[in-house]
């Protein structure tokens, strides 16, 4: 028998980003505010596939819009091509150490960001500033941090 990680560890991991994302923070430092979101949902399809695919980022993302109060399928979109591109190239990711895993993070949190700006340039809101850009690179080297304390807590919890 295969023992798993309880349920409530990814629904709680997943509110956590949530929270996380929604968390008031000075002008200065939101644009460095990473997509925690997206770096819980890719540990979470990385190491548990069984419990989570494009539905559970299609349903995370709408919660996430209704939470942040961004256009009604933009966090769902934007999770989904996640999801797909993690699910695609899962054995290759998942083959190095969370450090290396980082630079793999960093191309998903950027392609996230180029998804991002179209649906921000086809609504009709123009180019952000170069700010835009900072915060691919705080998740990317946020990753190891967020895979180990998951992994760990993970682990423990089986």
């Amino acid at each position: 028998m295969i023992r798993r990680s309880p349920a409530w560890l990814l629904a709680a991991s997943a509110t956590l980003a949530i929270l996380l994302g929604m968390l008031a923070l000075p002008d200065w430092l939101a644009p460095w505010r990473p997509f925690w979101l997206g770096l819980v949902l890719t540990y979470w399809l990385l190491e548990a596939p069984e419990r989570t695919g494009l539905g559970l980022a299609f349903g995370l993302g709408l919660v996430a819009d209704l939470s942040y109060g961004s256009l009604f399928g933009e966090h769902a979109l934007r999770l989904c091509m996640l999801a797909f591109i993690v699910q695609r190239f899962r054995a290759q990711i998942r083959f190095h150490h969370p450090v290396q895993q980082s630079v793999g993070v960093l191309a998903l949190l950027y392609n996230d960001r180029l998804i991002a700006l179209v649906i921000r340039l086809v609504s009709g809101e123009g180019m952000p500033p170069p700010s835009y850009w900072y915060a691919p690179m705080v998740g990317a080297l946020l990753w190891p941090l967020v895979f180990a304390l998951h992994d760990n807590l993970r682990l423990r919890l089986r």
